[in-house]
């Protein structure tokens, strides 16, 4: 059974590593896009392979789903590219820069570990106090709130940035009826699963990031589909979905500063119902932001 896990691991390295230079190094656009979403895949399995299946379904729905319908939707708006060859002194530049940096890296991240820190046991510790059951909710939602506050505020400022760009707006094409029969079927059963994952992110691995970029694909899918209407950022519940994230958590800095132990402190007593109601506005905020990315369309910018 060993030689079996070791084989199959090797394997996967193995593929990662092929898959991410044939991604760089592709010849046409079109194929590192390909590459890219199948790196994308086979990352998500490695998460999984690492019993981390909240990160797999995040790097499936985020790394491979809806950043590789963003890749498309750039290359469809590029002009037709010259077929170009790397001149072969640059990619042996390019592996030697590499190797010396997986080098260091290796340098500085295998003396880790042989070392034991002391941060695990004081998060089990402290478990009973921060309203959840799990470590990675306590951590991501009270001990480090800090963190998640700045990736809502990083998310919208992504969202403002692509607003900015003005895309061209073209119209989606026609949705083959593989595409419609898929998107009956698995949007509704996404949307069970995200609401699965926002609950089960008190007690185990989930919460707001992959319910809401799960979501965020149901909603991509059914626009791609054509089954649902365009998302109009005009419209005052679109933008209070988008900003409603980054007000929840300043909102609950200012009380818990003004009136509490501090900013951001969550008490002990009302831990538990703050870090559920933070989560469900996240979720929200996350597909809303993650899906006017991605399917965003001229007349939805310009609000």
């Amino acid at each position: 059974m060993f030689e079996v896990d070791l084989l199959f691991d090797g394997t996967l390295c193995l593929l990662l590593t092929v898959l991410a230079i044939a991604a760089i190094h592709a010849r046409d656009l079109y194929t590192a896009v390909i590459m890219f979403i199948s790196f994308g895949l086979l990352l998500a399995l490695t998460w999984a392979r690492l019993g981390a299946p909240d990160l797999a379904l995040a790097e499936a729905a985020i790394g491979a789903g809806l950043t590789g319908v963003l890749l498309f939707s750039a290359l469809a708006r590029c002009a037709p590219e010259r077929a170009t060859r790397t001149a072969r002194p640059r990619m042996i530049a390019a592996a030697v820069l590499a190797l010396a940096v997986m080098a260091i890296l290796l340098q500085a991240a295998l003396p880790t570990l042989e070392m034991r820190s002391a941060l695990p046991a004081l998060t089990r510790y402290h478990l009973p106090a921060s309203g959840v059951d799990h470590p990675v909710t306590a951590v991501l939602l009270n001990y480090r709130v800090w963190d998640t506050l700045l990736e809502l505020v990083v998310l919208l400022l992504a969202l403002l940035g692509v607003r900015q760009l003005r895309p061209s707006g073209e119209a989606f094409p026609t949705a083959w009826p593989v595409l419609l029969a898929w998107a009956r079927l698995l949007a509704p059963l996404g949307i069970v699963v995200a609401g699965y994952l926002l609950w089960r992110g008190s007690h185990a691995p989930g919460g707001a990031f992959q319910a809401g970029a799960l979501l965020a694909a149901c909603i991509v899918v059914l626009r791609l589909a054509g089954m649902l209407g365009p998302m109009d950022w005009a419209r005052f519940p679109t933008r209070v979905l988008v900003c409603g994230g980054v007000t929840a958590f300043l909102g609950v800095a200012v009380i818990t500063g003004a009136w509490g132990d501090g900013w951001l402190v969550l008490p002990a007593s009302m831990a538990g119902r703050l870090i559920l109601g933070l989560e469900i506005i996240a979720t929200l905020s996350i597909a809303a932001s993650l899906a006017l990315l991605v399917v965003g369309e001229h007349r939805e910018m310009d609000g």
